[in-house]
């Protein structure tokens, strides 16, 4: 009888195992969707400067996750999150934050292909810090699956920067090395952010552990800003500037990046890392609802293989 229910707990618990590795999954897909908005938003805050524009979708970000504690009357858990935590919330805010000051200073910096490109290095980056920090290494299948979404996510960023060179019109953004640095360094610390989080995320609730860490990030950027940005902090003034900024802190910051590092509780470092290379998709998507910017049919392929790698990722057991 006793083995009987041991047996019985035990494919309950399987079963309880696969699902939450479901969900997860569909976490990391939605968010790595929902951080193609980013680049739709920042399309129109061309008059704000790298720092306030990290800044305050932060700021906005926060505010949101806070009227949510409110709401469901689960504030009360933020002091939870915070006690016994504080070295690490900080530490993941530092990553965080350097990763939005790396990331939107390489787009100005370097053309979007070549910004694109590296900064989609995040999961190769987090394979190897996984294998070597934490003894963590990807089956075959995972290193597949990763290897072939990368390789999709260079396609598509090579199609997008074929049909920018079609235009004479346009005037890029020439290839620098302080912006392919910047690319690099942000795909880097994203990769930090993921494996330094993945331990604490599976410890605590998902809303007050974001909250401190965006708090910690926006604070980052703030002390940074001095250095990087020639008047500082700028405060944005005008629907024109405010309406992209409540986008950009909604729907890329407080929904995706939440529920990319939510994906961590049952996803490994390597594996949250490649759904995000579903932004570029998502992305274009909107690029071509909202301005009728089509994509190079060189685009599909890419795109193809993207979402193949992720079906490799997603055949792993966990």
């Amino acid at each position: 009888m006793r083995k009987f229910f041991s047996l019985k707990v035990n494919k309950g618990f399987m079963h309880l195992e696969t699902r939450t590795r479901k969900l997860t999954l569909t976490e990391g897909i939605t968010a790595g969707i929902l951080f193609g908005t980013a680049a739709i938003f920042i399309r129109y805050l061309q008059n704000l400067d790298v720092f306030s524009i990290a800044f305050w979708r932060l700021i906005i970000a926060c505010s949101i996750l806070t009227a949510v504690l409110l709401v469901s009357g689960k504030l009360s858990g933020l002091k939870t999150s915070i006690m016994g935590n504080l070295k690490e919330l900080l530490v993941l805010g530092i990553f965080l934050g350097l990763h939005f000051i790396f990331f939107v200073s390489a787009v100005k910096d370097t053309t979007i292909l070549n910004a694109t490109v590296l900064v989609n290095t995040t999961p190769i980056f987090s394979v190897f810090i996984s294998a070597f920090l934490f003894n963590l290494k990807p089956s075959r299948l995972a290193m597949v699956g990763i290897t072939i979404s990368v390789a999709g996510a260079c396609i598509i960023a090579y199609a997008e920067s074929a049909v920018v060179s079609l235009d004479a019109s346009s005037v890029g953004v020439a290839p620098s090395v302080k912006g392919d640095v910047e690319a690099v360094l942000a795909a880097f610390v994203e990769a930090l952010y993921l494996n330094y989080g993945k331990r604490i995320r599976g410890q605590k609730a998902i809303l007050p552990l974001m909250l401190p860490i965006y708090l910690f990030a926006a604070f980052v950027i703030g002390v940074l800003s001095p250095i990087g940005a020639s008047k500082g902090l700028q405060l944005p003034m005008g629907f024109s500037l405010i309406l992209p900024l409540l986008g950009l802190g909604a729907l890329p910051t407080a929904a995706a990046h939440t529920l990319y590092f939510s994906s961590l509780s049952n996803l490994k470092s390597f594996e949250t890392a490649t759904m995000a290379l579903l932004e570029p998709i998502g992305a274009t998507v909107l690029g071509a609802i909202l301005f009728g910017e089509f994509p190079a049919p060189l685009f599909v392929s890419g795109t193809a293989l993207v979402l193949l790698g992720i079906v490799f990722i997603a055949k792993e057991k966990g």
